[in-house]
């Protein structure tokens, strides 16, 4: 049987959790493995906005601008299983519910979805549509926020400690220590974005970094570190936040 590489078997781990994808059929499944592929989530991100902006650049030729975004923000969450939606969501639940840390935990890992939960992810979907509606380069803004917003959660795994429960956690399952080999692996795609696009793109990077510092500030603050739903909280408020400064009158 022809062997493959280690990192193969880790990225198409990674693909795999991350995304519904599948992988094929030679690839190796195991925890060490899956510990260590959380680095090439930036790329799976670059892949997964090539995929939504396609789709957008497609469905434009055929629906009005709006059910094109719609349909695009669609392909985006299908292709996720809205793993980083989730994670928003229960991120609402639970530090919009919860007093302290066990308490925040609790109603986080509770399959229920309560109002802050639904609050969170309509307006947080309506600003994402309502950006996008205005911005000028879509299918480039779509890929650049997919990849770049999926980079940001990486520098909280490498700042702070897992504050969740290992023993009931999928995602405990990927909290290996990143190393700086593994960051700059992980910041190749956002980097190449940054390089081969407009530099107006080069102006949202600060603020990213801001939010996500305050993100894991706040998130240090009420639970002690981070929880798999921290990183897809993360995602997503920055992925809003790229959608909504490119909306800015002075770019």
């Amino acid at each position: 049987m022809k062997s493959y590489p280690e990192q193969l078997h880790i990225f198409f781990n990674a693909l795999t959790f991350y995304t519904r994808l599948s992988a094929p059929k030679w690839v190796i499944y195991k925890p060490d493995y899956q510990a260590k592929c959380s680095k090439y989530l930036p790329w799976i991100g670059a892949l997964i906005g090539v995929y939504a902006a396609l789709i957008y650049w497609l469905c434009q030729f055929i629906f009005p601008e709006s059910l094109a975004i719609i349909l695009s923000m669609f392909t985006s969450i299908i292709m996720t299983g809205g793993i980083h939606e989730d994670g928003l969501a229960d991120c609402c639940d639970g530090f919009g519910g919860g007093w302290d840390k066990q308490q925040i935990l609790s109603i986080m890992k509770d399959s229920r979805v309560g109002t802050y939960a639904v609050l969170g992810l309509i307006l947080v979907l309506l600003l994402k549509y309502a950006a996008l509606l205005e911005i000028e380069e879509t299918i480039l803004t779509i890929i650049f926020a997919h990849c770049f917003s999926r980079f940001l959660p990486l520098l909280i795994m490498r700042k702070s400690a897992y504050a969740g429960r290992q023993e009931e956690s999928k995602s405990s399952d990927l909290t290996f220590p990143l190393s700086n080999t593994d960051l700059l692996l992980a910041a190749i795609p956002a980097l190449i974005c940054v390089v081969l696009l407009p530099t107006s793109f080069s102006t949202v990077i600060l603020p990213c970094l801001l939010i996500t510092l305050w993100l894991n500030h706040y998130f240090q603050h009420r639970i002690g570190g981070y929880t798999g739903d921290c990183l897809g909280c993360c995602q997503q408020l920055n992925e809003l936040l790229i959608y909504l400064w490119f909306c800015l009158a002075f770019l």
